[in-house]
């Protein structure tokens, strides 16, 4: 059995498309060829790998198989790559990330901006994904890297904590609730709430917290810079990582209020398969954050227990 690289590499973009059309075409393949490579593959195999419908593809649980050793079999050829390409220096390199609103919009940018200015060879694929899709993707090989907050439950993965953060409470400087200390999230409910777009990890996450209990969100945003900004128009109150809100309190006129709930500490932490397996460049990042919390005051870099061996 002969697996040609080029074959997996098409079978990750059409899985990933999830469209045989699209997948061809980042493959730099016409259909008709891209098409032959996937029948001689199942050929291979002797098994069906996908199914053709109106939406466009859906792997069978053979595909879904050869797709977890195909990234994985990929990713080993880039990180060899980049391994001899720089001598493991790691300024060399391509890393992808998915991360949670917070680590998106609040610290990864200067993070980021100050590892790349550092480091012009290295380019890297930030996307904003919810806890689940983190988790799924670094176990999966998707992504290199995690960027999680709060309780996370992540068996196989390595968990780096780096930081602790809080959610808290931001008012416009006038509201009745800004005379308040701390406050419950139940007992904010009865105004309207400033929240970010659906799909975000935080609205998803409040939205747990209250179940039953109604959650009206009079304005959706897409950052808390605009949320704040709505904040202090008094369109409505909102909730936030205490460090964005305090950030955003230095230019705007807002209260920030404790919220008094066991789940408003997060545990700020990276995710990821094996530290010591991955490219030079990601274990530089990795540093790098994880220098980043010990600077802001928390212990960092060593594995949660029970986050995996």
């Amino acid at each position: 059995m002969h697996f040609d690289l080029a074959d997996l590499r098409l079978f990750i973009h059409v899985a990933e498309a999830p469209s045989l059309t699209q997948g061809a075409r980042q493959a730099h393949l016409s259909l008709a060829a891209a098409s032959a490579r996937i029948k001689a593959l199942e050929a291979q195999l002797s098994a069906r790998l996908l199914y053709r419908n109106s939406r466009g593809i859906e792997l069978t649980l053979a595909g879904r198989r050869l797709l977890e050793h195909a990234r994985q079999i990929m990713r080993q050829v880039d990180l060899l790559k980049s391994e001899f390409a720089d001598g493991g220096s790691g300024a060399t390199g391509h890393i992808r990330i998915y991360a949670n609103t917070t680590a998106v919009t609040e610290f990864m940018p200067g993070v980021l901006a100050r590892y790349l200015a550092a480091r012009p060879g290295v380019t890297v694929d930030l996307q904003e994904r919810l806890t689940r899709d983190i988790i799924r993707g670094v176990m999966d090989g998707s992504t290199d890297l995690g960027v999680v907050a709060g309780p996370v439950d992540a068996p196989g993965l390595q968990r780096l904590h780096f930081s602790t953060d809080r959610l808290a409470l931001a008012v416009p400087a006038g509201h009745p609730l800004a005379r308040r200390k701390r406050v419950r999230l139940a007992d904010t409910l009865r105004y309207p709430h400033i929240g970010l777009h659906d799909g975000s990890t935080l609205l998803a996450f409040l939205r747990e917290q209250v179940k039953e209990q109604n959650l009206v969100l009079r304005i959706q945003v897409s950052g808390f810079e605009a949320m704040c900004r709505m904040i202090e128009a008094g369109v409505g109150i909102g909730v936030a990582p205490e460090s964005a809100a305090l950030r955003h309190r230095r230019t705007m006129d807002l209260a920030i209020v404790a919220l008094d709930e066991p789940w408003a500490v997060r545990e700020r932490s990276l995710l990821v398969r094996e530290r010591d397996a991955l490219p030079a460049c990601v274990r530089a990042l990795i540093d790098d954050v994880l220098a980043l919390g010990q600077r802001a005051g928390g212990a960092a870099g060593t594995p949660a227990a029970g986050a995996g061996d």
